[in-house]
């Protein structure tokens, strides 16, 4: 069974950073395409970004292309999400995903809250 389990959220000032951690089991991580997408307030699921199964290839969301890194390390079998000069409208909770879009992530998320 695919287990996701996100940390790592917090309220953090605008123009802060945070890093998010993804533990993944149940499945091969190290030959698993991982994502990270994220639902504000009243809004659906969004996606923010993917990684390749070696680390090696990644893509972002144009709006945090620059800000966010993500990355992995298959020994540990786990997904980071490092987001720097957050804003506001990055507030959400942010999930980390296997085989998106075709299945919701299954894990509870962790809150993102930028806010002065």
């Amino acid at each position: 069974q695919v287990q996701l389990v996100e940390s790592g959220g917090g309220l953090v000032q605008p123009g802060g950073s945070l890093r998010l951690s993804c533990a993944a089991s149940g499945f091969t991580f190290s030959r698993s395409l991982m994502d990270w997408v994220r639902q504000a307030p009243g809004k659906g699921l969004e996606w923010v970004s993917r990684i390749n199964s070696a680390g090696t290839s990644t893509d972002y969301l144009h709006s945090v292309k620059g800000r966010f890194t993500i990355s992995r390390d298959n020994a540990k079998n786990t997904l980071y999400l490092q987001m720097n000069s957050l804003k506001p409208e990055d507030t959400a909770v942010y999930y980390c995903a296997k085989d998106w879009p075709a299945v919701r992530p299954p894990g509870q998320g962790t809150q993102v809250t930028v806010s002065s």
